[in-house]
């Protein structure tokens, strides 16, 4: 059997190196960016721009799957490049996949959308790490709660999940959107231990999302590895996807909440290795 045809956009990011073993070992895997991925094969590792839809049109071409990662991903990214990269990138990628017949859309969304909730109790105080203050059991957040972004990041990722209604309800396009926490490029859970997202698991819940029943056309699901302090439910996955998390960053912090964060961890870093100086 041909195995499926999956495009992953922005996989040479943090997320997106995290799943590309396992999805190059299951899926005919093609890779959609600015300056290519490297040990990818020419005719798969297509080159282009989010904002300009004819490069985006191009990749799309034969393809069953699209996981879309690509995007400003600072959390304190401010207009000017969230307007065209996680904004009209995103309806390019939605109206891409619906001209080449593309059979489900993944989107890479954000805990950011509901971010807003950071400044209640509990999860203010799980954050900070300050548990001694905190009584278990909270309520933890689900995709029930309100749309409530943490800036104009999170505005785009609730975009994303708008726009991938519109498309599904409308132009036959299914989609999930999976909310992810925190994944690190040394797969260690760092400051986000309430939020983290493992390398393993990160692969496991992208490839539950691109291998779920056709039946399924359209979900937003929060995606964390089991974490002792998680803020956010992730039943919805374990239902409705099969989703079986492996790692948990713990019931309490060590000395690594104190180091310093990698460079390609911080939101701020957007200069690609590629480019010269």
């Amino acid at each position: 059997m041909a195995k499926k045809k999956v495009l992953v956009t922005g996989l040479n990011g943090v997320v997106g190196s995290a799943l590309r073993p396992s999805f190059e070992e299951k899926y005919e895997l093609s890779s959609f960016s600015r300056y290519g991925c490297e040990d990818m094969p020419d005719e798969r590792n297509h080159k282009g721009n989010l904002n300009d839809f004819d490069s985006v049109l191009k990749a799309f071409e034969g393809q069953d799957t699209i996981v879309h990662l690509a995007a400003d991903r600072s959390m304190k990214a401010e207009w000017d490049t969230v307007l065209p990269y996680n904004i009209v990138g995103l309806y390019n990628v939605f109206e891409a996949a619906k001209i080449c017949g593309v059979k489900r859309v993944v989107f890479g969304s954000s805990q950011h959308s509901v971010g807003g909730n950071y400044n209640d109790e509990p999860y203010r105080s799980i954050l900070a790490a300050k548990f001694e203050d905190v009584k278990r059991p909270y309520k933890r957040i689900d995709e029930t709660t309100g749309i409530r972004p943490s800036g104009f990041y999170g505005v785009s990722k609730a975009f994303g999940e708008a726009i991938g209604s519109i498309y599904n309800e409308y132009y036959g396009v299914p989609s999930i959107h999976l909310r992810i926490g925190y994944t690190s490029s040394n797969d260690n859970p760092g400051r986000g231990m309430s939020l983290w997202l493992s390398h393993r698991d990160a692969a496991q819940i992208h490839m539950k999302a691109v291998d779920a029943p056709e039946s399924l056309k359209y979900g937003v699901f929060f995606a964390m590895s089991d974490n002792h302090w998680n803020i956010f439910s992730i039943e919805k996955a374990k239902k409705e996807l099969g989703y079986e998390p492996q790692d948990d960053s713990g019931p309490e912090y060590s000395g690594w909440l104190l180091e310093e964060q990698l460079e390609r961890d911080k939101t701020e870093f957007k200069k690609h290795p590629y480019e010269e100086d």
